[in-house]
Order: C-alpha cells, then sequence, then structure tokens
C-alpha cells in the first residue's frame, strides 16, 4: 500500500494527456495550458473584462462531435444529458439562465470530443478488491479505465468568444474513480468536473454566488442537484451506478401533455 500512495502523484500526472483540437470551438487562438490540474488536463482562455458584462447565459444542447461511433442511442443521451445537467447547475450558480438566446444573453455550447469507454469485468474485479480492502483510495485495473475529453465555449451575442476550454480526464488506476458496470461510468462521472472547470472559466474575476431559491430552480428537469441515492449504490456495491447517479432523464412529450 505505501509502493501505492507513492506512485499516486505519477500515476495521475500519467492520466492527464492534453486535449485535442476537435475544431468544434469557434476559435482556439491564445489558448494556453492551464495551471495546476492534477487529474485533468485541459487548454483554456478567458476575457475577464467582458465576462463582467455578462448577466444571462443560454446553455444549448451538448453536442457529441466526434470519438463516440461505439456509444448506443441511450448512452450517447444520457452522457450528452449529464453534461447538460452539470453545465447548468455550475453556470446557474454565476449566472441568470436564459431559457433561449437574445439580445444581451451569453451561448454557451459543448461538445463531447472524445470518449473511452470503462471495463466492466475489470469494474467487478476492483469492486470486490475494494471490498476486502476498504478505504477512500481504490485500485482500477488498467484495462478498465475509462475517459472523457469535452470542449465549451462562452460566446457573446456579437459572436465574439468571451471564454473556452479544451479539457480531458482519463481514470486513474489508483485513486477515487469509481468502478462502474455501464461503459459510461467513467465518462459520467467526470461530467461535473469538466462543467466545474468550464464554469470557473467563463466566471468573472470575483463572480458573486446566486442563491437558487427553493421551487425556481431553472435546472430543475434535470432533476436534483444532490443525488444522495448514488452514494447509497455505491456504498452497497462499490461501483458507481448511473441508474441511481445520473441526470433525469428528459419527459416524453405524451408525459409532458
Amino acid at each position: 500500500m505505501r509502493l501505492a500512495v507513492l506512485a499516486l502523484p505519477l500515476l495521475l500526472a500519467a492520466c492527464a494527456s492534453a486535449p485535442t483540437q476537435s475544431g468544434f470551438l469557434s476559435t482556439y487562438d491564445g489558448m494556453t495550458e492551464r495551471e495546476g490540474a492534477v487529474r485533468a488536463a485541459a487548454r483554456q482562455k478567458r476575457d475577464p473584462a467582458r465576462l463582467a458584462e455578462v448577466r444571462q447565459v443560454a446553455v444549448e444542447s451538448t453536442r457529441l462531435a466526434q470519438g463516440g461511433d461505439w456509444l448506443t442511442e441511450a448512452e450517447r443521451t444520457a452522457l450528452l444529458r449529464e453534461i447538460d445537467a452539470q453545465l447548468c447547475f455550475e453556470l446557474s450558480e454565476r449566472y441568470e439562465i436564459a431559457a433561449t438566446p437574445g439580445p444581451g444573453v451569453a451561448r454557451v455550447r459543448a461538445a463531447v470530443t472524445g470518449v473511452t469507454p470503462t471495463g466492466r469485468a475489470g469494474s467487478v474485479a476492483s469492486a470486490a478488491a475494494g471490498f476486502f480492502i476498504p478505504g477512500p483510495i481504490g485500485l482500477r485495473a488498467p484495462g478498465a479505465l475509462g475517459a472523457l475529453i469535452a470542449e465549451a465555449e462562452m460566446v457573446a451575442a456579437d459572436g465574439a468568444q468571451l471564454a473556452a476550454i479544451a479539457w480531458s480526464r482519463t481514470a486513474t488506476a489508483i485513486g477515487t474513480d469509481d468502478p462502474s458496470l455501464s461503459r459510461i461510468g467513467d465518462a459520467l462521472q467526470f461530467a461535473e468536473p469538466f462543467a466545474d472547470a468550464a464554469a470557473e472559466v467563463m466566471s468573472p474575476d470575483d463572480p458573486p454566488k446566486r442563491k437558487i431559491a427553493e421551487g425556481a430552480d431553472p435546472c430543475a428537469r434535470y432533476g436534483a442537484r444532490f443525488r444522495p441515492e448514488g452514494w447509497a449504490a455505491k456504498f452497497a456495491t462499490g461501483l458507481y451506478v448511473p441508474q441511481m447517479s445520473g441526470a433525469k432523464r428528459e419527459a416524453k412529450k405524451d408525459e409532458a401533455n
């Protein structure tokens, strides 16, 4: 165990490979490496002066730009919707969420540009190891490590790019990334840290903290912001269970009527 702990920083750094340019962003000019990143790698840019002028943002549906040909329709929908949810959650704490773009409303665009499946067999072995060797730091089989690569930008009504980020993260063999029987288990878990990094880049210096009024959550369509049932499932099984932890599925038309 001592050797595992000593090797942890090296493994974390090795799994944070730099993201590549997919062509999704309106421009990549001026992007620089994000400093201080440990488990993820990112290149980013921001215009603090213009960001300070933003009051409302419209969050567009996340796209699958490339790298997910192996995903089923259900997996693709679940992953994109989870990213939509996390971006909405994070940005609503900084800006007013507008239903549609309009004058004075900045647009937030995001896309998945790469995704690596989580290995099911290796996850079972990891969960079993965690049962017999409990603790905050778990062991993951190398062949079971999934990844998420994504990009996002905020664009002003006049078309100017106010902020942008190209981000990537791969699960680590030693760490706190939970194994999962879902092929998109790791990618789903990385939706939140991606959204957090994107929202941070898209925020002005010293942004005011917005309070979400009870019963008036602009992101309510995605379900609860906090999902304790997911923690309960992890405690009981040692696995990340998307059905217990993911964003609420979109209501069908006949359900909404």
